[in-house]
């Protein structure tokens, strides 16, 4: 425990400073929505503590009738704010999919292509340096979604199918 002794006297200071970490987290927007979760939950800006003890142009000039009044737009209005974050965000996680599959490069096996399956027992037997394939088996028969149901070579068929992301080629030299 001698890195406890290294921290000094902030390692007690993390509850004084939570309440200021969590204003700040709801008063800043979000990179996916662009907006601030407090503003999504009230439909209006937070003020921070500072605006609220130092005397600021927008308090000095501060009408409550017409404030009042635009917070009630502004709550009428939420839901439409609420819609137009959603899209954002949807559009955030396509973009990051895209970007993602991108990459993926789709395999695709043929009846009697020769592979290697993935060993599900993989270093469950507590060697390091056992094999994480095992085969070659023969593809039975394609099935829809990229599953594909195996045979050994003699012909006796394996009763589950196995996704692409678990076979590779097994190449015979």
């Amino acid at each position: 425990m001698s890195w406890r002794k290294d921290l000094g006297p902030a390692k007690g200071n993390w509850t004084e400073e939570l309440l200021e970490v969590l204003w700040a987290y709801r008063c800043t927007p979000q990179s996916t929505t662009q907006e601030t979760p407090y503003s999504l939950t009230y439909g209006t800006e937070a003020m921070i503590p500072v605006e609220i003890s130092e005397p600021s142009l927008c308090r000095q000039t501060l009408d409550l009738d017409l404030n009042k009044e635009n917070l009630l737009v502004g709550l009428d209005l939420i839901n439409e704010l609420r819609d137009k974050c959603r899209i954002r965000e949807e559009a955030c996680k396509i973009r990051a999919a895209r970007r993602y599959n991108s990459k993926v490069k789709p395999q695709s096996y043929q009846k009697g292509d020769l592979v290697w399956r993935m060993r599900n027992d993989t270093r469950k037997d507590g060697e390091k340096f056992s094999s994480n394939w095992e085969g070659p088996f023969r593809i039975a028969d394609p099935t829809t979604g990229g599953a594909y149901y195996l045979e050994y070579l003699l012909g006796k068929s394996i009763p589950r199918t196995w996704n692409a992301t678990h076979l590779k080629f097994y190449y015979s030299w």
